[in-house]
């Protein structure tokens, strides 16, 4: 035993040797794999050997191995995705809620950095930085001009295209975030100075707003917008929430639509404000028949609120999760048009270097017990084209066109009759609108010339406040009609076209000026599912805002 413990590390030793030797010697020439774990993956690892090898042209392997994993994901079903390492970070950031940067959004003017708002509190408020600054450096790299394009490999077709602003926008952000507690030294020029100024910041945590707006529409009707269901989001919908009821809110309006999911249990969180203690929120099968069940607790601080949830055929997932569940214990009316229909739950797992997929793991079911999955196994072009075939039916339009399976027929506890099979079908439909006048004439200078204006103006702007501006911010029309009279139109503007123009105007400049909740306080007056909600919200309610 003695002699068995004084030779085990020279043993461990030489077996290590020899695996390196063989390891370096075996060049994998001999067309096998010593090690592997089962048939399927030793074929995967040999063609990717003979590739590498033997191929007769030289092969990025790494990119072809990304290729055939999201041609695999794709047989499975139109859910479990790949994310390569270069995009899981954005991705993982998205649905965490922060990253680690400076604390600016920016927009590109003219061929400079111009930051168009600073984040309260962040790490550029603190040092200094404020809105109209031009970042022209960032610790070396030089973001202006020709440098900034071509740092970003933007083609020269592509300048001033969506693509290269995004090529550009990304290569800005690259250069911005880092590792947290990190220094980045800033060189700005400031246009009320005319000075250039250095800062030193440090990078801390930047929050992604998942509520984007949230306020009174009269004195009992609040709003809340979510843009998707990520770690935070609960805390800023809960926040959002004690707000509005501090202000008497006894009726809700839930945005949803636009929302492509995210986080099942922050949508049960969600739900659980609205329920009772002990209702059905939602349950998962997988495919050995495993169920998980979620029930309502007794937190919820609006379960005797009056709740209008807003559904189109963009919300998906967890939106779904939101809406099913509260539709199937008859709490609140959803109002719109059919939900995507997702109705599959993805597991996201790491494939150990730095990237990952998204794999689909179970199915969940709405308390009555149906899946809104709709179908894929036929024909995947189908499914990417859903929203197409919904135009085509006339859908979008008339609630008459959507289609149901009588053998998908759910009841709810109070007799009501929902489907399965294809999304969460609304209890009032509201068309989509086919009456908005837009020409891109009429919009394509629109942002740049309110960015201009309000950098020109930024002294007199910075005065005005959110509801203040909401109701009162050029009643005159002397701004809109100095941005038509610069487009140089060849065609009349029609009463319409004008009206949806001067809305948009004035929304876009609240959104440069505050934030989403400026932009969404004035779409309302057109926004045909808030004013739906209104006509259904039967209390007398006392207007806050006269967008007039």
């Amino acid at each position: 035993m003695i002699k068995r413990k004084i030779y085990l590390p020279l043993i461990i030793g030489i077996a290590i040797a020899v695996g390196i030797f063989i390891g370096s010697t075996f060049n994998f020439k001999n067309k096998s794999v010593l090690f592997s774990s089962n048939t399927h993956e030793a074929k995967i690892k040999r063609l990717i050997n003979y590739i590498q090898y033997d191929y007769v042209d030289k092969v990025n392997t790494d990119s072809l191995l990304d290729d055939a994993i999201t041609t695999m994901l794709a047989k499975l079903d139109p859910h479990s995705v790949y994310i390569p390492k270069d995009e899981l970070q954005q991705v993982t950031e998205s649905m965490q809620g922060k990253f680690a940067g400076i604390g600016v959004t920016f927009i590109m003017h003219q061929d400079s950095v111009a930051v168009s708002s600073v984040i309260k509190g962040g790490p550029s408020e603190k040092a200094g930085i404020k809105a109209g600054d031009r970042i022209i450096m960032a610790n070396t790299d030089i973001l202006f001009g020709k440098n900034i394009i071509n740092k970003a490999n933007v083609d020269e077709n592509e300048i001033g295209t969506p693509i290269g602003n995004r090529k550009i926008s990304d290569a800005v952000m690259k250069a911005l975030k880092g590792e947290l507690e990190t220094i980045v030294n800033i060189v700005v020029y400031r246009r009320s100075t005319n000075k250039t100024l250095n800062f030193s910041i440090k990078r801390g945590d930047v929050s992604i707003k998942s509520v984007s707006a949230y306020y009174m529409i009269n004195n009992t009707l609040g709003y809340i917008k979510i843009d998707r269901f990520a770690k935070t989001t609960y805390d800023e919908f809960k926040s959002a929430l004690d707000l509005l009821i501090s202000k008497g809110m006894t009726s809700l309006t839930l945005d949803l639509r636009g929302n492509p999911g995210g986080f099942m249990d922050i949508a049960d969180q969600i739900v659980d404000e609205f329920l009772e203690d002990g209702k059905l929120i939602v349950f998962t099968k997988n495919k050995n028949g495993a169920i998980d069940r979620s029930f309502a607790t007794d937190k919820g601080d609006f379960e005797h609120g009056k709740l209008f949830v807003l559904i189109d055929q963009n919300s998906a997932s967890a939106s779904e999760i939101v809406a099913g569940a509260l539709q199937d214990n008859d709490k609140g009316t959803i109002v719109g048009r059919r939900s995507f229909g997702k109705g599959l739950v993805q597991q996201e797992m790491s494939l150990g270097d730095g990237s990952a997929v998204r794999l689909t793991t179970a199915r969940y079911y709405t308390p009555t017990g149906r899946s809104i999955q709709k179908p894929y196994k036929n024909h995947m072009d189908e499914y990417s084209n859903d929203y197409l075939e919904r135009i085509h039916n006339g859908e979008l339009i008339s609630r008459d066109s959507i289609k149901v399976n009588d053998s998908l027929k759910y009841t709810t506890p109070k007799g009501k009759i929902v489907y399965g099979g294809g999304g969460i079908i609304p209890d009032v439909f509201v068309s989509i609108d086919t009456t908005s006048s837009f020409r891109n004439e009429l919009y394509r200078e629109l942002s740049p010339f309110i960015f201009k204006y309000i950098d020109n103006n930024r002294k007199e702007m910075n005065k005005w406040e959110l509801y203040d501006f909401v109701k009162n911010f050029d009643k005159n029309d002397k701004i809109l009609n100095q941005y038509i009279s610069e487009l140089d139109l060849n065609f009349p503007i029609s009463p319409k076209s004008r009206e949806d123009l001067k809305i948009y105007f004035k929304a876009i400049m609240a959104r440069n000026l505050f934030d989403e909740t400026g932009f969404y306080m004035i779409t309302q007056k057109k926004d045909n599912m808030i004013l739906k909600v209104v006509e259904l919200d039967s209390k007398k309610a006392v207007p806050l805002i006269d967008n007039n």
